[in-house]
């Protein structure tokens, strides 16, 4: 496998509910991070003292975040809805050479800065609200 370009990460929403998945304008960064809690079920009689962990249990997670330049296109403009109201609608991460993860999502943090000698910038981040899918590339 060879290097990957940073800007081929991308970040889409489901602006229709109807799986018309857009690409998030603005952005110049992107983060998907997976988490698996594990579940500890080491006992007095656990072989030799080590650890012992309960194969297929916890909770699984992931966590989306990005940051870019505010352009107010229609996907600004969903992303800032979905916030305020509080939904969970369907995102998609494309990952190169990789696969394409896709599931609904929480927008729990939206966050806009700029300075008066600057552009407008945007961050935001995205917790999994469900399961997800995951399809190989």
């Amino acid at each position: 496998m060879v290097a990957q370009n940073g800007k081929d990460l991308l970040i889409k929403l489901d602006l229709t509910g109807a799986g018309q998945f857009e690409t998030i304008a603005g952005l110049r960064a992107t983060r998907v991070s997976f988490n698996a809690e594990s579940v500890d079920v080491t006992s007095l009689e656990s072989q030799g003292g080590w650890r012992e962990l309960l194969s297929g249990a916890g909770v699984k997670s992931a966590s989306i975040s990005g940051s870019g330049v505010f352009k107010d296109t229609d996907t600004d403009e969903r992303a800032r809805q979905i916030f305020f109201d509080g939904i969970t609608p369907a995102f998609q991460v494309i990952i190169p050479d990789f696969g394409i993860v896709e599931g609904a999502f929480q927008v729990t943090s939206l966050e806009y800065a700029g300075s008066h000698n600057g552009e407008a910038t945007y961050e935001m981040s995205l917790s999994s609200a469900g399961a997800l899918d995951f399809t190989p590339l």
